[in-house]
């Protein structure tokens, strides 16, 4: 049922993709001192929200893909940086503000979860 709410839904395709972004960060950080290793990001939501398509297909079985939303398939990109001279490109400090920023992508999808499912539960009748 609340699959067909795409306000809960782009919520939680954000929710998929801060935890992704997460990842990347935490093996960027793992990786911070191993020579030619290149820091990775995940493109903008928005950007892969939106390069869906903007219909969804019909799906007969809850298995089936619909192509709608995020997909959750890391699209990483290059994170760029200055190189150090063994080649790696791992800014700590960069990470951290990419680590807060994912925070604060979670911390988004989870109060629009909340206001949605409160919606919902007015609208039945029930307040708690």
């Amino acid at each position: 049922m609340f699959d067909r709410i795409d306000t809960l839904r782009m919520a939680s395709s954000l929710t998929a993709h801060a935890a992704e972004r997460q990842k990347l960060v935490a093996r960027n950080v793992a990786n911070a001192d191993t020579p030619g290793f290149r820091a990775l990001d995940l493109a903008g939501f928005a950007q892969t929200y939106r390069g869906q398509p903007a219909t969804a297909m019909r799906a007969s079985r809850p298995g089936h893909l619909t192509g709608a939303g995020w997909d959750g398939v890391a699209r990483s990109v290059d994170a760029g940086g200055e190189p150090a001279p063994n080649g790696n490109t791992v800014s700590l400090e960069e990470e951290m503000f990419r680590s807060a920023a994912a925070k604060r992508q979670f911390d988004l999808s989870l109060a629009v979860t909340k206001s949605a499912l409160s919606l919902v539960r007015t609208s039945l009748g029930r307040r708690s």
